[in-house]
């Protein structure tokens, strides 16, 4: 099984304003500001939910072949159609009866639905969401199953919705590298957490660095949307040291797929479409499907 993500191009009259300066490296936020990443993000989910809630899309897009069939099959179809996920945080996490557990990023309820049933009725999962219409499908889906050991709350991952020390469990499936400041992420999801908790998501990292190709960072990140999963993500060693920075401990990030021209939805940005295929794929197997796991010290 394989996760696809999505390619979606900018406007051809905001690429060059975009990289001005070199400013479409990353870090800092791609040349935009906080806001404006998160408007594209939203607007994005926003109409990925819509389709969902009107029924207009009963597509499966991204991620939910990483699930196991027979878990799916027992979610709304809108839950899993609406997954835009990378891999498979459940893998990772071992959730286990009475915890509470933190999505982030929790879309139409997916992951949320699925540790619902991991940690039963003496556990409890929260999701977080930016987005209305997501808050709305994810609700719903929860009612159609009648899921009572869970709640989803409106909020920006960079000041989550919860008191200090208030779960066990962390998951989250591609979205840290869809928010404009993951440092800050990861010292709210540290915060969180109770002493001796755990972190374990699923995202987009970049394996070792984009040098040595004949194309600039700034030239592949520059034709790619934020929104569109991989224009934010970070390199192992970035995001080994925001954990680090934000005081987490037993760090291990696993590469699990790495990607190829084939396993993009849309059209690649046509820096990257001129490429010889041997470059491209050089390019394109830096970027993978990872698991990153980490543990808040015990008191």
């Amino acid at each position: 099984m394989s996760a696809r993500i999505e390619i979606l191009q900018k406007p051809s009259e905001q690429q060059a304003g975009d990289c001005a300066d070199g400013m479409c490296a990353l870090p800092p936020a791609a040349g935009k500001d906080a806001e404006a990443i998160r408007e594209e993000v939203e607007s994005y989910y926003g109409d990925v939910a819509s389709l969902q809630l009107t029924g207009s899309d009963q597509s499966d897009c991204c991620g939910s072949d990483l699930y196991e069939a027979e878990d799916l099959s027992q979610l709304p179809a809108a839950a899993v159609n609406s997954s835009r996920g990378c891999g498979n945080p459940h893998a990772i996490a071992s959730l286990r009866t009475g915890e509470i557990v933190l999505d982030l990023g929790s879309g139409g309820g997916l992951d949320v639905l699925l540790a619902a049933r991991q940690v039963g009725d003496k556990g409890y999962v929260y999701g977080v969401d930016m987005t209305d219409r997501m808050l709305e499908l994810a609700r719903g889906n929860a009612a159609k199953i009648g899921a009572s050991n869970v709640e989803f709350r409106k909020g920006n991952l960079e000041d989550l919705p919860l008191e200090a020390s208030a779960v066990d469990v962390i998951i989250s499936n591609c979205v840290v590298n869809l928010t404009p400041d993951k440092g800050v992420v990861l010292r709210e999801a540290f915060r969180v957490l109770k002493p001796g908790g755990r972190l374990a998501i699923s995202d987009i990292v970049v394996d070792g660095d984009l040098d040595g190709l004949p194309v600039s960072e700034e030239q592949i990140r520059a034709g790619l949307s934020w929104a569109g999963c991989i224009a934010g993500a970070l390199s192992v060693a970035e995001f080994t040291s925001l954990l680090q920075e934000a005081g987490f401990e037993e760090i291990e990030i696993t590469v699990e797929q790495r990607y190829t021209a084939a396993d993009f939805n849309g059209d690649l940005p046509s820096a990257l479409t001129d490429l010889k295929p041997q470059v491209l794929q050089n390019l394109l197997q830096r970027f993978t499907s990872s698991s990153i796991e980490a543990r808040k010290p015990p008191q």
